[in-house]
């Protein structure tokens, strides 16, 4: 019998089973490996705060159910394919599927983990992604001056994405001084918020608070750009668009991963962005990002505490060894 984690209402979770359906002639069958929680979108989803208007809009690819609950969501995944066409038969795969043990999709919903990657990272493949989205959209250029504020699972993916910009400073900016350590495996900086550097032609904001956000347009140089990847769900934030905001000329850009960057949109989609985001998971740099695990059986517990700021885990993986 094979299992999948349902929210059952608002703050409580449960393992349901649930029965496959035959495979197709274009489908596989794929037995996870790992899953992982999106902490910031996931615990939004687990408290219930996914506002009316978006329910469509935040529809994972294979979520059953409706939102507020009960619903089956979740979108990091990594598992071997147990049966398919002969090419993806015994390839560990990435897909875009909620936390269940076993599951059947079309085979072009799968992408292959790349041999570099392995298992166990390939699942922030999904944040990456979004990182990768993220960067296209602030379009960072030689030597800027950058800060990402929020080091969570997306503000640090895309910290370690920029670093990549020749000559550009990055510092990865937290209310959390120990996340320090986790700007130092990702080589970039670190600072508080108020300690953090100003001139900034880009920040990137990631916290989902209201004073990260106008921390983020403080820290601006004139003519610079704030991109807004928070998901505040139903929250609604301030923001002081008057004094200075007009005469620096300012930009907020928001940026969100269900469509492809303007930058990039007509000559890359999304499979080749989920690919730009596997070639960059070849960095062992990106384990910083795991700081939790949990047995696929106790991720009803482990999200409650997550979403009672219990655990400080940036991205809490998922095992399934007893299936």
């Amino acid at each position: 019998m094979d299992h999948a984690f349902w929210l059952d209402a608002p703050g409580r979770g449960e393992i349901r089973p649930v029965v496959l359906p035959e495979r197709g002639p274009d489908e596989v069958l794929v037995r996870t490996l790992y899953s992982a929680v999106s902490r910031g979108t996931e615990t939004l989803v687990f408290r219930g705060e996914v506002p009316a208007s978006q329910h469509e809009v935040m529809r994972a690819p294979f979520q059953e159910g409706d939102f507020p609950a009960p619903v089956k969501y979740g979108y990091l995944n990594v598992g071997v394919v147990e049966d398919g066409p002969d090419e993806l038969r015994g390839r560990t795969v990435f897909c875009l599927y909620p936390h269940q043990t076993r599951y059947v999709v079309p085979a072009s919903s799968v992408t292959v983990v790349p041999d570099a990657v392995p298992a166990s990272r390939a699942v922030l493949a999904g944040t990456v992604e979004t990182a990768v989205n993220a960067a296209w959209d602030a379009r960072p250029l030689v030597g800027d001056r950058i800060a990402v504020i929020g080091a969570g699972m997306v503000g640090a993916s895309v910290a370690k994405v920029l670093a990549g910009v020749p000559a550009a400073r990055v510092q990865l900016v937290d209310i959390d001084p120990a996340r320090a350590a986790l700007a130092e495996a990702l080589g970039v900086e670190f600072a508080t918020p108020e300690a953090a550097r100003g001139g900034c032609d880009l920040v990137v904001h990631a916290s989902a608070s209201e004073a990260g956000l106008v921390r983020a347009l403080e820290l601006l140089a004139p003519e610079g750009v704030v991109v807004e990847l928070s998901w505040y769900g139903d929250r609604r934030v301030s923001v002081p668009l008057g004094e200075w905001f007009h005469s620096r000329r300012l930009t907020v850009r928001g940026s969100q991963v269900g469509m492809v960057s303007p930058a990039q949109r007509g000559r890359r989609g999304y499979a080749e962005r989920l690919a730009v985001a596997m070639d960059l998971l070849a960095d062992e740099g990106f384990d910083a990002l795991v700081s939790g695990e949990c047995e696929f059986t106790e991720l009803p517990s482990v999200l409650s505490r997550l979403n009672k700021i219990e655990l400080s885990a940036l991205c809490v993986r998922v095992r399934y060894d007893s299936y």
